[in-house]
């Protein structure tokens, strides 16, 4: 059990004041806006025209921020799209920040994954604002994270980690899983054990979630985001034979050696709705995923943008 507690050990103390309204106020509306606009029907192949949608409405949406996107095939037509932030060095680490936009096959996937993708999509904005830094950033809208294809070669992360040339410049990848959904009634929380020996039964909390060999890359990164978010969070490491550790695109670069997590409002473990036709918009909380951003853009920023 000792062994337990130091892997699912992080630094810093969780937020425990009030919940208040993000700093930027207009971001929880443009969140809705996007999550909104994905799920108006499932995006998988079954539903081809809705992936075709979805890429038209990201790659507008990133283009219209002055981004240049790369069209990466994976399974036609589905297909990855990626922005990279340049360093302002050659041969510089590669932080890879991605979240998938399919759902699986009946679900309009409002959190389950259009709360990843508008998270992704705010902190592309927030980003393009501070122009280069000591660290080559890529954002990357994934295909084809749910079934059929999970943990497989069409999987989009795999595709993405597979193309890589140099991974060894990778610092670490944070994927955007599931983010949208919080409650504040206990018994909300429903972990597995040994998990729910750890953490708490009220889920109003963010969850940083990774296999053991990525507990430096978490602790780093969780005990930064403690400095600057207004929202609880947990955090830790675990082997990838407990259930739910290794359910993300952080899966396909923890294989290659890549220190990867996800963050997660905990998906199944917490969310009803979970792979649903009732995965809709209305039962999610903006607000508090603008806190998220909030938290993991002034992350972001502090240790890869403005790092000296």
């Amino acid at each position: 059990m000792a062994g337990f507690f130091w892997a699912t050990s992080t630094p810093g103390q969780s937020y425990e004041g009030a919940i208040t309204a993000p700093d930027d106020v207009g971001m929880p509306a443009r969140l809705e806006a996007d999550v909104r606009n994905l799920s108006e029907q499932p995006r998988n192949l079954d539903h081809s025209s809705s992936i075709i949608s979805s890429l038209a409405y990201l790659s507008g949406a990133l283009e219209e921020m002055g981004y240049a996107v790369e069209r990466q095939e994976v399974l036609a037509p589905a297909e990855n799209l990626i922005v990279t932030i340049p360093s302002a060095a050659p041969n510089s680490p590669i932080l890879i920040i991605g979240a998938h936009y399919d759902t699986v096959q009946v679900s309009p996937g409002a959190d389950d994954n259009a709360s990843g993708v508008a998270a992704l999509l705010e902190i592309a904005r927030r980003l393009k604002k501070r122009g280069s830094g000591p660290t080559e950033v890529q954002l990357v809208f994934y295909a084809n994270e749910e079934p059929p294809y999970f943990q497989t070669g069409a999987m989009g992360s795999h595709v993405h980690a597979m193309s890589l040339l140099e991974p060894d410049r990778v610092a670490g990848m944070i994927s955007l899983e599931t983010m949208g959904y919080f409650s504040n009634k206990p018994g909300s929380q429903n972990y597995p054990f040994p998990l729910s020996v750890r953490y708490p039964s009220t889920g109003n909390f963010i969850a940083f979630v990774g296999d053991t060999s990525s507990r430096d890359f978490l602790r780093e990164t969780i005990g930064q985001f403690r400095k600057n978010a207004r929202i609880p969070s947990v955090g830790g490491t675990a082997p990838s034979i407990i259930q739910g550790i290794d359910w993300s695109d952080h899966w396909a670069y923890s294989r290659l050696g890549i220190p990867a997590f996800m963050v997660t409002d905990t998906a199944v473990f917490r969310n009803p709705n979970y792979h649903r036709i009732s995965d809709t918009p209305e039962t999610l909380d903006y607000a508090r995923l603008a806190l998220v951003v909030e938290g993991l853009e002034a992350t972001i920023t502090d240790r890869f943008i403005e790092k000296p």
